[in-house]
C-alpha cells in the first residue's frame, strides 16, 4: 500500500511511521529523512514496525522489488 492509497500522502515522517506501525507493516522508503526518523526511534527504544531504506541513486526500483520479495518470503510464517 502506498501513502497515497492510504490517504496519508501529506503526513509528516513520524506520523507515516506511526501509521505503518499501527497497520503492522514495515515502511519502505527512498527518503533519507524517514530513515533518520527510524534511527532516532531505534536509539530511543521506541517501538515501531521497521524501515527498509533504498538509496535513490544506488538502488533501482527493480532491485528494490526483488529485495523486498526476498524479505517478504523470509518473513512469512508457516
Amino acid at each position: 500500500m502506498t501513502s497515497e492509497e492510504d490517504g496519508t500522502r501529506e503526513f509528516a515522517d513520524s506520523d507515516l511511521l506511526d501509521r505503518a506501525t499501527f497497520l503492522g507493516r514495515v515502511f519502505v522508503t527512498r527518503d533519507a529523512d524517514l530513515l533518520a526518523e527510524g534511527v532516532t526511534r531505534q536509539r530511543s527504544g521506541a517501538i515501531f514496525a521497521g524501515v527498509v531504506y533504498a538509496h535513490q541513486l544506488r538502488v533501482s526500483i527493480g532491485q528494490c522489488v526483488a529485495d523486498l520479495e526476498l524479505v517478504a518470503k523470509a518473513g512469512k510464517r508457516r
